[in-house]
């Protein structure tokens, strides 16, 4: 999502804004978040937070040295706003999960209430145990098929832009599962967890898969949820008829509120930034076309999957606790932190904290097929179907599947058969099976961004003389 101007209304024709209130107390909880779990999450200072974390809002509060918020390091918390610019939102890292967004005007009074998520880590440390288990990278010879120095200027290529806006933090191409190539930007390190932002979309989809595979939940059946608002019979509500499939493709037929300059005004920005609970925004919206037709890329889609991930699961400490124990802590993924909202429900359609390994270790299970030490974690029919254009896309460039975004039909520079997550301010991680080629990408691109993920995966695969 690009962000819009918090002062002038979404539609230039228009003479008042009546959202700009409510872009501006989302204005301070954008801060307030990105600040808190640069702070407390990606163990950054004030002064990188503002320069990188920071660098994409057009009016921030304050600068490095202050002003207009406020920074509480015992109780790991940050409250953005005076009540002149907008209502004071304030952000609260918890174990577990990162930061959480209170009620606009909340205090900290209620800390202790907020969702955690207290588990003992994975035994060992990582830096004794072999890649991809862990971080120990063991001496080897280049491997055979990979030309070093085209893999360095594939790299020059994504850090040295003649755009300044697009700031690449880190990245890591794996060939036959190890890594060949790991680069990081000044102030980051192997360890530095940043925002995967809709790359959490893939993530959540493999969960999902899970259940799917475990006949928990079905891909084809309607998602079997309460609507709001609550009015007349169930029976006579028309969105009875959306599909788990429907809402992966991003095709639920639903109210588009996440598009038209209305990003950061209502929609999911309610919940991301302003506390709002991510289930009540993602149940109430409209059906307007018919569920599977249309194509529309909407943060609200995803959590509707979420939600029927949360309903199949339970409402306990199971929910909490799936991510690490069905997918995170069976791959490795120790530095990944996936956030929910204040009510407990995961926000898994953009805050996922983790770093570039990680990340690299999550492309690997799927150039895996799905397995990982001979251990089947998802179905090869599930990543058929992540990779299956989704219908409404048909005609259109088929580039998206269910929640990964695929090579589009007029791209003949790359192999057909990769895939990729993708997130806002440049994350990507690129599958390419015809090569066994990952690509991890971490950005804070700002302003208009713009890095493209298929113009780096050719770039990478001059590298490879399998080509």
């Amino acid at each position: 999502m690009l962000l819009s101007s918090w002062s002038l209304p979404a539609d230039p024709s228009s003479h008042f804004d009546y959202f700009n209130d409510q872009r501006l107390t989302i204005r301070n909880g954008v801060q307030a978040v990105l600040t808190c779990n640069g702070l407390f999450t990606s163990h950054r200072n004030i002064e990188q937070v503002f320069a990188q974390e920071l660098a994409y809002l057009q009016n921030p509060v304050g600068t490095a040295t202050g002003g207009g918020y406020a920074v509480d390091p015992d109780r790991k918390a940050v409250t953005v706003g005076d009540g002149e610019a907008g209502t004071p939102v304030s952000a609260v890292f918890r174990e577990g999960i990162g930061c959480i967004v209170l009620e606009p005007g909340q205090g900290l009074d209620d800390i202790d209430a907020l969702p955690s998520i207290r588990m003992a880590p994975l035994p060992g440390d990582p830096a004794d145990i072999p890649w991809p288990n862990g971080d120990l990278l063991q001496q080897q010879p280049d491997p055979q098929g990979v030309n070093v120095e085209r893999l360095q200027e594939a790299s020059d290529w994504a850090f040295n832009r003649e755009t300044p806006e697009q700031d690449t933090l880190s990245l890591i191409v794996l060939y036959r599962g190890q890594i060949v190539h790991e680069r990081y930007a000044p102030g980051i390190g192997i360890g530095t967890r940043t925002r995967t932002w809709s790359t959490a979309k893939s993530i959540a989809a493999t969960l999902i898969g899970i259940l799917v595979d475990e006949d928990r939940i079905k891909l084809d059946e309607p998602l079997g949820i309460d609507w709001l608002p609550e009015l007349g019979s169930e029976e006579s509500d028309p969105r009875r008829a959306i599909t788990l499939r429907n809402v992966l493709n991003m095709s639920s037929g639903l109210e588009t509120v996440d598009s038209f300059g209305m990003e950061y005004a209502t929609g999911s920005g309610l919940a991301y930034w302003a506390g709002a609970s991510s289930v009540d925004g993602a149940r109430n919206r409209g059906l307007i076309r018919e569920p599977g037709s249309l194509w529309d890329y909407e943060n609200y889609d995803t959590l509707l999957a979420v939600f029927v991930m949360k309903q199949a699961l339970g409402y306990d400490q199971t929910y909490l606790e799936f991510p690490r124990r069905a997918l995170f802590d069976r791959i490795g993924m120790r530095n990944t932190l996936a956030s929910t909202d204040r009510f407990g429900d995961f926000i898994f359609s953009s805050q996922v904290y983790t770093n570039a390994r990680d990340l690299a270790r999550f492309g690997l299970l799927y150039l895996q097929n799905g397995l990982w030490d001979g251990e089947r974690i998802i179905s090869e029919e599930w990543i058929r179907f992540v990779r299956t254009p989704a219908p409404s896309t048909n005609g259109i460039g088929n580039f998206y599947g269910g929640q990964w975004w695929l090579v589009p039909d007029d791209r003949d520079d790359v192999p057909a058969d990769a895939y990729s997550t993708a997130g806002n301010r440049g994350q990507y991680v690129i599958v390419v099976p015809l090569h066994q080629v990952v690509i991890v990408r971490r950005g804070l691109d700002y302003g208009q961004q713009g890095f493209n993920r298929w113009d780096l995966t050719r770039e990478v695969l001059k590298a490879f003389d399998d080509r």
